[in-house]
């Protein structure tokens, strides 16, 4: 899906149906105007989402305002002092104090979807929902420290997402991060399976090739899993994607979609540039230098960090986008698509990545259009990235059954 931004200003659109706030007062009340435009609260004086919306593509915006549309519902014979979309959902955030964790609460914070935020880190949790806590949002934050509040924190808790591990640093793979954190994703995904086992788990926490099947193995030992509720956050490199290509043919970035399939790591990336809309024309040169950058795009934030982080921000705006179209998938919208990667059988692989169907329960389709009729370079590409995102799915796996017979 296109990415989008934000629209954040003090000005208010009224209609004649939508009353000013007194003059005396704060002027941060908010307004439909009209069916094209919705004025939705995050206590940031006025979020507009005209034609687009946050994280969202123009097709899904649409979507979005019908599904708030639905829910608030101006009077006529009263005046309106501001409209609040029914927030419903309680957010855990695993890893909630580090580089991701933190701008990610923050983003997940002015959902209007969202009744509460738990944050779950193993230290420095506390400040940061004290000082998330002052922002003036509906969603209550609350923190937990530690394994002994873990289970507090996920109960009740509708989704989930865990950007915890450590961060890659400058010559390191992603694979080096197996073994660290492998065993944090195993750690946790326990005490979801235990505390709610029902919700949606978006994994952040790399190498995501490996550690979505590391998830997956222990909801089944848990006798819980549900192939459908358990997805690889790839999003980043849709994002990536559609940025790349919009500077590259000098295009509005809303109207720009590339689906990127495969896995989360290197080679095994594969934006299908083919399958771009609005179709667009590429040199191969062109197909080459874009397709290499996207794969390497966590490289280049790396090396431009020098030593000092990985890409934390784009990964927490991507995250949150994911966050904000799986929330609306569970209040009943029925046009939500993402890519992401998870239990598939589209090729040989157990998983992965493309563009999905989400709905109240999860994954409800795999779009399977999008890797038929591919270019030879896609095609070929394709097949190179297998027997490596094979290899991480079987490492992932072997790590997690190894655990369990030890245990």
């Amino acid at each position: 899906m296109a990415a989008t931004t934000f629209s954040i200003g003090s000005s208010v659109s009224f209609s004649p149906k939508a009353s000013l706030l007194p003059q005396s007062k704060p002027s941060f009340a908010l307004r439909f105007n009209s069916k094209f435009s919705l004025a939705s609260f995050s206590g940031l004086k006025a979020v507009s989402c005209e034609s687009e919306t946050s994280f969202l593509s123009k097709e899904s915006s649409a979507a979005l305002q019908d599904t708030f549309a639905r829910q608030a519902h101006l009077s006529d014979h009263r005046p309106q002092y501001g409209i609040q979309p029914q927030a419903s959902f309680k957010v855990a955030i695993l890893g909630a104090s580090g580089g991701i964790g933190q701008p990610l609460a923050l983003l997940v914070k002015m959902s209007p979807l969202v009744s509460a935020l738990h944050l779950y880190d193993i230290a420095n949790v506390k400040g940061v929902a004290a000082d998330l806590s002052h922002c003036n949002t509906p969603s209550q934050v609350l923190d937990f420290t530690g394994a002994s509040e873990l289970a507090n924190c996920l109960k009740g808790v509708n989704l989930v997402v865990i950007p915890a591990g450590v961060p890659r640093k400058p010559g390191m793979t992603r694979d080096d991060l197996f073994n660290i954190n492998a065993n944090i994703v195993k750690t946790l995904v326990e005490a979801v399976a235990d505390n709610c086992p029902d919700a949606f788990i978006h994994i952040i926490s790399n190498p995501v090739n490996s550690t979505v099947p590391i998830a997956a193995e222990v909801l089944k030992q848990k006798g819980v899993y549900d192939p459908n509720k358990l997805f690889g956050v790839s999003t980043l490199d849709v994002v990536r994607a559609n940025t790349f290509v919009a500077q590259k043919k000098k295009l509005k970035l809303i109207d720009v979609d590339v689906p990127v399939v495969g896995g989360h790591a290197g080679i095994t990336i594969l934006p299908l540039l083919s399958k771009t809309k609005p179709t667009i024309n590429f040199t191969d040169e062109e197909v080459e230098e874009l397709t290499v950058r996207i794969q390497n795009a966590g490289t280049e934030v790396v090396e431009a960090k020098a030593g000092a982080g990985s890409a934390t921000l784009s990964m927490a705006y991507a995250a949150a986008r994911f966050v904000e179209s799986s929330l609306r998938a569970l209040d009943g919208d029925g046009d939500v698509y993402e890519c992401a990667y998870v239990e598939s059988n589209l090729t040989e692989l157990p998983f992965f990545a493309s563009r999905i169907k989400l709905g109240r329960n999860g994954v409800e389709a795999l779009i399977s259009s999008e890797i038929q009729g591919l270019t030879e370079y896609e095609r070929k590409a394709l097949e190179s990235l297998k027997p490596e995102l094979k290899a991480s799915i079987e490492k992932g796996i072997a790590f997690a059954q190894k655990q369990a017979v030890a245990a």
